[in-house]
């Protein structure tokens, strides 16, 4: 279901409750997909449930409400996706980012330790209605709903501008500006770690995952489709951007321009080196960045 925010007055009020933003025109628009479980199309057993009922929008819904303390899900196509699952029995949102066809959806029971065993095993055949819309909802990985602050601060930092490629940079540069690198952070986070997205903006700190799923928000709630990816750089696990606009389509890993043309772009590297010429000259060689995921 789609669904149009209009936040003018509280956009403001919540974008300088997480930052230092100029006062601006807040008549823009957000626009918020919020994924839904309509139960037209379901798989499972009652337990473990698959709602399918919006793939051509691009996303499924899953949830668990058995007794098991881990879930996993398993989604594959090309490339195998996977993702914990709460035990709390609220669905969350799946992407399905490989365009059409089949897909397989595997739901796994943690019995002990790192021994799991399979509760629901499901191919779901999955027509696009548009190829771009799994990157414009939100989902795990890059979550947020009509309640978010994030939703306030797109609209606030985007505010006047209609040129999509100039939305993106403006959310380029308040990433970049706003954001410091969280080392602590990056030195004892666990696996299985999801970003939230308003408390990156209530503390101006992250991760490169934080940094990326921020962006990623802000720009799908412009109606810019964007995809989180993640991938190695320098022989790290790391997380960037990649956008698309319907004049230059896909451009993977670059976000700004420097007047002629577009720059390979990296939010967390531009944040922590601030203007170093040697951050700057890696991140704009596409040699440094191998795609592994993309959400």
């Amino acid at each position: 279901m789609r669904k149009t925010i209009l936040r003018r007055a509280a956009a403001l009020a919540l974008a300088f409750a997480v930052g230092s933003l100029s006062p601006v025109s807040t008549a823009q628009a957000a626009v918020l997909r919020t994924p839904s479980a309509d139960g037209a199309v379901t798989y499972g057993n009652g337990v473990a449930v698959i709602d399918a009922s919006h793939t051509s929008d691009g996303y499924v819904m899953i949830r668990y409400s058995g007794g098991a303390r881990r879930i996993k899900v398993r989604i594959t196509k090309n490339t195998q996706y996977t993702y914990d699952l709460n035990v709390s029995g609220a669905y969350e949102t799946f992407p399905l980012t490989e365009g059409n066809g089949a897909y397989t959806i595997a739901i796994f029971e943690q019995v002990e330790g790192t021994m799991y065993a399979q509760a629901v095993n499901q191919t779901v055949n999955v027509t696009l209605s548009n190829d771009k819309l799994p990157f414009l909802y939100p989902n795990q990985f890059c979550n947020y709903n009509a309640m978010s602050a994030v939703v306030g601060v797109s609209d606030a930092v985007c505010a006047g501008i209609t040129d999509p490629l100039q939305k993106v940079a403006a959310v380029y540069n308040y990433a970049v500006n706003t954001l410091s690198y969280d080392y602590n952070k990056a030195a004892t986070v666990q696996s299985g770690y999801l970003p939230n997205i308003d408390s990156t903006l209530a503390t101006r700190s992250g991760i490169c995952f934080d940094y990326a799923s921020m962006m990623v928000a802000m720009l799908r709630l412009q109606d810019i489709p964007s995809k989180l990816v993640i991938g190695y750089t320098g022989g790290q696990y790391h997380a960037w951007v990649s956008v698309y606009t319907d004049a230059q389509g896909w451009i993977d890993n670059v976000i700004f321009f420097n007047g002629n043309d577009w720059r390979f772009m990296d939010p967390t590297f531009a944040s922590t080196g601030k203007g170093n010429p040697a951050t700057l000259e890696h991140i704009k060689n596409s040699a440094n960045y191998s795609a592994k995921f993309s959400y």
